[in-house]
Order: C-alpha cells, then structure tokens, then sequence
C-alpha cells in the first residue's frame, strides 16, 4: 500500500496515519484531559475486528493519538469486535459500555469494561443484558449509551422492533451495573418527512442513539438505518413527545455521532466522517475516515414549529487559525484553511484545485440555501460527486457568519449563520496550485496541523 495522494489526509482532524476508523465512542473528560475513543482496525480492511482507538486533548483543539484503549478478548463476549457504545467516568476510572460482536449472533452482546486510573488500558468484558424475549420480535439491537442524572442511570440501545419499529429501549439501573427494563424511550414507525432538499428517512431501526440535554429538553440523536439499504444519515428529536426527526447535517458524510452530555467546554457533538471514494481506493491508500471537529448544539424552531437541532464549530477552534486573514478571492488554497462568509454576501466560491478540478459553493440568501457541488472536484472515477443543499440556511441576527467552510485535505466541513451543516468529501488528483474564486468579504486562513501521535498517557489531574 502506499499513500499516493498525501494532500488528501485531514490533519487537524482525528484521522488514523493507516488503517480504518469509524463511529467515535464515549467521549469522557478525566482530571482535566478529554478522552476520545472510536472504532478503528489496524488494517484498511473491513475483515480485521474493530478495537477501540484512543485519542486524548487539553484543549479541544490539539489531539494526541494512542495506542488502541480496547481489543477484543479471544474466545470472549466481543471476540469479532468491540463495536459502539459510549463511557461515563466511574469514580477514578472510565467505565465502557459497548456492544460485543460474536459472529453468528442474531444480537449482539451488551457489556461494560472498566479502564485503568488514565483511561488508556480497557480489562474484559462484562454481559449486562439479556437478549430482548424472542416474543418481542427485535430484530437490532445494539450501541448502548449510558448516563446519569437525578433518578439514577440511564441505558438507551438502539433497535428494530417487530414490523420496521425504530425504537430507543430504555433501561434502568441504580449503579451501572444491574439493569432493567424499562420501556422504548422513543419509538416511530418507519416513514418518509420532507426536509428542504432532502427528504428523510426515519429509518427501519436506530442505531448509535445518543441523549443529551439541549436548551433545557431532553433529545435523542440516532442514525437512521435499515437492513436493506443500510445507512441514511444522522436525525435528532426531542423525547417529551412524538418524535418529530430533523437531520442534524445535510452533507453526505457525516454518521455515527457520540455526545458528550457533560464537560467543560459544555455539551459536545462528535461524528464520523465517511469516505467518498471506493473502497478500493482507500484500501489501495492504507487509510479511511475520520472525525468531526467537536460541535456545539442548540435548538431553534423551524418553519414547521418543530425545535430542529442546530451544530456549530466549538468555539475553542479559531486557535486552529495561522497569521492573520487575507481576502479570499484570487488567494492561494492551503489544504488546510478557514473561509469566512460574512452575513448577508451571497455568490459562489470555488475551490480550484486545477483547470479541470474543483468544488463549487452556492450562497443564495434569497432562497436562503447553501449547496456544496462537488461533482468536478476529481477527475478520478473512483471518486463519488454530488449536490448537498441545506436550506433555511442563514439567520443574519444570530451574529455568526453566513457560513464558514473548514478545509483539511479530502474533507469539507461548512455550517451556516442557522445552524445547518454540511460534511462532505473531495478527492482532486492535483495536489498544488490550488485557489480561490469568492465574491467580495470572503475571508481565508490558513489552518495548523493539530493531531500528533504519541504512546505516552496522558498525565491526569488529581479527581476533587
């Protein structure tokens, strides 16, 4: 394998120097350091069982990779893999809660493990829960995601219930460690809502459903999935009602989220940044996915009067920006960069990678979208193009740019004044050279490197 194409890799995105990394998992924040785990394989190949990544940040900005925090245990209750879940810290430790994968089961198993006093190293399993009763007709079950409040330990696992159900089942415990259960926490039938350019899929089942308290409800964010086709994207919903799903991001490529209800920096949303390329490729290359920057989330009401979940760029991120700002138009493009869109400007930016690559931005505040195209961003078939379009883009009282579009490598991360993102991917063959053509206003900055790799652990803080 060689990496043919280095422009393509994210740096200051968590993203593997080889193999393969999907959904992130229980983000948690220990004496002062803020731990990151995510599915990942050693190999850029599907067929080697997941362990759990690790990577660590003093300041939401700067990453330090680790060697793998968890591995499947032979012969154990996650021998094919430890897939999805989430971590609470458990009084000095990180307590694990995932999904064991065993092939030939129908289900998969429901465990916990407990970490060392760093959360670097991750002992054995433990089954918590019993398979659903056969009567049941759960079909999906898995992606565990615990949390604590007032009334003691929350569970929810994501499910497809008899008859295409998407469900949240809902377990109790008063330690974290005997639970029971306790009744869908959500659940709707599978069905078709329209949502600006891209109508929804609520999904056959919900996968990685995550709980975080936003504006003082509770709301549920899930993958919408189903067996035949797999994947759809990413819909958050309130739970003190009928679920009324929103997409939390309009772009192509983002899945898998993992919240972090609680921290210093506030509520987080983390997700996965897929691969808009045949896997061949990546395979050919040596490495695939990554993850998207930390998000802040808030509620507004939408045109239906629905709270629809609005994400943002933390704040803590313009410590990512080099030097000062240069007008954008006609200005060299790092492949690491900022654009800045002010309010109210409207037009189209391109990303000219060379004379026959390159990716179009469309403002268009009187239709109040903004559309990423990106089927000339390549001239290598193995690349996949498209349209991604949000709409009731832009809130000029909110105080935020109309948009603001991070570059790194192959990925595309944008969010607009309102809340609305879009993640998607570009492939472009030409690695130098690369330019801007942006209306009036637009601003650029250069971008640091902010991912390092390290085994050291990270020094800890002492627990109050």
């Amino acid at each position: 394998m060689a990496d043919r194409h280095p422009h393509h890799r994210p740096l200051f995105h968590i993203s593997p120097p080889r193999g393969y990394l999907n959904d992130p998992n229980g983000p948690v924040e220990l004496g002062g350091v803020l731990h990151l785990y995510y599915q990942s394989r050693a190999l850029a190949d599907l067929a080697v069982p997941v362990e759990w990544g690790h990577a660590t940040t003093d300041d939401l900005v700067h990453w330090r990779l680790h060697r793998p925090a968890m591995s499947p245990l032979p012969g154990g209750l996650d021998s094919e893999g430890c897939w999805s879940g989430n971590t609470v810290v458990d009084g000095d430790r990180v307590r694990a809660y995932y999904s064991g994968h065993v092939h030939g089961r129908a289900l998969e198993h429901i465990v916990t493990a407990l970490s060392d006093e760093n959360g670097t190293n991750f002992g054995p399993p433990t089954r918590l829960l019993d398979d659903p009763d056969a009567g049941e007709g759960i079909r999906m079950f898995r992606d565990p995601f615990v949390w604590t409040d007032a009334d003691g330990w929350h569970m929810a696992v994501g499910a497809v219930a008899e008859g295409g159900l998407a469900a949240i089942r809902h377990y109790v415990s008063r330690d974290g460690l005997d639970w029971s259960y306790d009744g869908h926490l959500a659940e709707l039938q599978r069905t078709r809502i329209e949502d600006g350019a891209r109508p929804i899929d609520t999904g056959e089942g919900w996968e990685c459903p995550q709980v975080v308290r936003v504006d003082g409800r509770e709301v549920a964010v899930v993958c919408s999935w189903s067996f035949a086709d797999g994947p759809d994207g990413v819909l958050a919903f309130a739970i003190d009602g009928t679920p009324e799903p929103r997409r939390v991001d309009d772009g192509h490529d983002f899945y898998a989220p993992s919240v972090l209800r609680e921290s210093s920096y506030g509520p987080l949303l983390f997700g996965w940044i897929m691969e808009g390329r045949d896997p061949a490729w990546w395979q050919q290359e040596g490495w695939s996915g990554a993850i998207a920057l930390p998000r802040h989330v808030w509620l507004a009401r939408d045109a239906a009067g629905v709270d629809r979940p609005c994400t943002e760029p933390h704040a803590a991120l313009v410590e990512l920006r080099c030097g000062d700002a240069r007008a954008a138009q006609g200005a060299a493009l790092a492949a690491q960069s900022e654009l800045v869109v002010p309010a109210g400007v409207g037009g189209r930016i391109r990303l000219r990678f060379a004379a026959d690559e390159w990716v179009d931005i469309d403002l268009d505040p009187q239709r109040g979208t903004v559309t990423i195209d990106t089927d000339h961003a390549s001239t290598d078939a193995r690349a996949r193009g498209g349209r991604v379009v949000a709409s009731d883009a832009f809130d000029e009282a909110s105080g935020r740019p109309a948009l603001r579009v991070f570059l790194d490598g192959s990925v595309i991360e944008a969010f607009t004044s309102a809340g609305r993102s879009l993640t998607t991917r570009a492939y472009p063959l030409s690695g130098s050279g690369w330019s801007v053509e942006a209306p009036d206003g637009v601003l650029i900055w250069s971008l640091t490197a902010a991912v390092t790799i390290g085994e050291a652990a990270p020094a800890v803080a002492a627990l109050e």
